[in-house]
């Protein structure tokens, strides 16, 4: 790698580390990768490291973004079509970048994707890349070339590829940034029934309220609500699952606009003769247990760590957890030890708090009445 290559990556591994905004980190990230891969458009967004579907923050950059059609569209060649490279096998697979032109061996005519999507906007080879730490992936970047420029090399593969460790440890800092929990929302969960174009067919009254509050990013208007990224990812995995393409269940965990943790889940209805119907989308708070996970695994515990800090929730004593765990109690507080100073904290009752309570606490001072 040349001297000016090296600086320009250099560059790019410090924004990486100082990021605490997701968003601010797509576009700086964006901006100063151009200058190694050179691309003419692209689609970055955040993942749920548990699904892999898609959520906010999202970057979408010369792919229609200005027609509302063109977003489902997407989407649903992710979900409903089967092809290569598709974001749930790049996230799984030994090196987490792959382009259209290798997976077609220089035919990218092959996908279903590049004909229906890709070359009426012009453009040719795509690489795609999961920003993934261990085995779970917190973001996806779509790089793309117009036709007639060179396909991506194995050197711009490989440089990207490098970059998906750092990127992704990124990405799991932003999700730990401290940000004020607003008050506000719904009483009941949301509903909205979507047809099989992604078109909303009905909703209740709390899913325009929880849809207002889902983070700011691409989005169609459909029915009179405004239908996201994170929605129609839900809503393409559920019926994924429905047609035995896909595994376990259509969940996303998602940080609202207030601060506020939601959940959105989906499952595919059946009409009275047992043909599949419309597929029912709910939105509502999301409980500590569905939370915890992602804010463990956000501050890069092991999995033993794991394991001793929800005993610890629990409010198991050190000689139970030592009994429970097989291990000694010495071990066990050198786990504990560790797990303290990656959370910055001091004691168990900071580390609960740390990792769940304010995560709740605002949401609970709403709900108290004083008398």
């Amino acid at each position: 790698m040349s001297i000016v290559l090296e600086h320009h990556r250099s560059e790019l591994l410090a924004r990486m580390r100082a990021a605490t905004d997701a968003a601010r980190l797509f576009e700086d990230v964006s901006a100063r990768l151009r200058r190694l891969v050179p691309f003419d458009a692209s689609l970055w967004f955040a993942t749920d490291p548990a699904t892999t579907l898609a959520t906010a923050p999202a970057r979408v950059q010369g792919l229609g973004e200005d027609d509302p059609e063109s977003c489902a569209a997407y989407w649903n060649a992710e979900f409903l079509v089967e092809d290569v490279n598709l974001y749930r096998d790049v996230a799984r697979a030994p090196t987490p970048v792959a382009t259209l032109w290798n997976a077609t061996a220089g035919h990218p005519a092959r996908s279903s994707r590049y004909r229906e999507l890709l070359k009426p906007l012009g453009l040719q080879d795509e690489m795609r890349a999961a920003m993934r730490v261990g085995t779970s992936p917190w973001g996806m970047i779509t790089l793309m070339r117009e036709a007639g420029r060179e396909p991506f090399s194995e050197a711009e593969i490989a440089l990207v590829a490098s970059l998906s460790a750092p990127m992704a440890q990124a990405l799991r800092s932003c999700a730990l940034a401290e940000r004020t929990v607003e008050p506000g929302g719904p009483d009941a969960p949301g509903m909205v029934l979507f047809d099989e174009r992604n078109h909303v067919l009905s909703f209740n009254d709390a899913a325009r309220d929880w849809i207002e509050q889902l983070p700011a990013g691409p989005r169609y208007p459909s029915l009179g609500v405004c239908v996201t990224t994170e929605m129609l990812a839900t809503v393409g995995q559920a019926r994924m699952v429905a047609d035995g393409r896909g595994e376990g269940t259509a969940r996303l965990r998602v940080r609202a606009r207030t601060g506020r943790w939601l959940v959105l889940h989906a499952s595919c209805l059946a009409g009275a003769d047992g043909a599949r119907g419309a597929t029912a989308l709910v939105i509502e708070p999301a409980q500590a247990s569905e939370i915890a996970p992602i804010i463990v695994e956000a501050h890069a515990l092991s999995p033993r760590e794991q394991e001793i800090t929800e005993l610890v929730a629990r409010g198991v004593a050190t000689a139970e957890i030592a009994g429970t765990l097989h291990l000694s109690v010495h071990t066990v507080r050198d786990h504990l030890k560790a797990v303290f100073e990656k959370v910055g904290v001091s004691s168990r009752g900071e580390l609960v708090a740390k990792l769940f309570a304010e995560h709740y606490a605002a949401p609970l001072r709403r709900r108290t009445v004083h008398v």
